[in-house]
């Protein structure tokens, strides 16, 4: 049979032939580099436009804090702005302002709105969201907490700068 020098060598070489073909093997798609792809692909066609606003211009027309709550920006970026209300230690809702020029469908569910917050139409949006459409920025008030109700949600964003807000350009 085989000396021990040729059992070494011949496990050297299924050895070589092995790593060989393994490394040189193509590996086919996981579904998660799939989802990748497609979650890259669609990002492209999301871009913000250039001419919205920039976040921070929108954070001085949130409503100041008061009544035992306190507002925490959370978010900000080129078209939209974020923070939280918080009651003592617990986030109760959050409020936002975008800028809908690069999403004009989030505009167009206000066409049809009977319903107005502070002289502006309004949508209600299943159970724990309110929004508002001033000019070009929709308004939105969502609650974190059933004990925040949408009589808390108008109420909130009646005390924004909404008429600020509509001068913005």
């Amino acid at each position: 049979m085989f000396t021990k020098r040729g059992q070494k060598v011949l496990a050297a070489v299924l050895l070589s032939v092995m790593l060989l073909t393994t490394a040189c093997a193509t590996k086919a798609p996981s579904r998660f580099d799939q989802v990748q792809q497609e979650s890259t692909q669609k990002k492209s066609g999301q871009a913000v436009v250039k001419d919205a606003t920039q976040g921070s211009k929108l954070n001085a027309f949130f409503p100041s804090g008061g009544d035992g709550y306190n507002r925490v920006y959370t978010q900000e970026k080129k078209g939209f702005s974020e923070a939280n209300l918080k009651k003592g230690d617990k986030v109760v809702a959050q409020l936002a302002i975008s800028d809908t020029s690069s999403t004009p469908a989030a505009a167009s569910k206000f066409a049809n709105s009977s319903k107005k917050i502070g002289g502006y139409p309004a949508v209600e949006l299943g159970k724990t969201q309110t929004s508002v459409l001033v000019n070009k920025y929709q308004v939105k008030v969502i609650s974190k907490d059933p004990s925040f109700t949408a009589s808390d949600r108008a109420a909130w964003i009646e005390r924004f700068n909404l008429s600020g807000l509509e001068k913005l350009k």
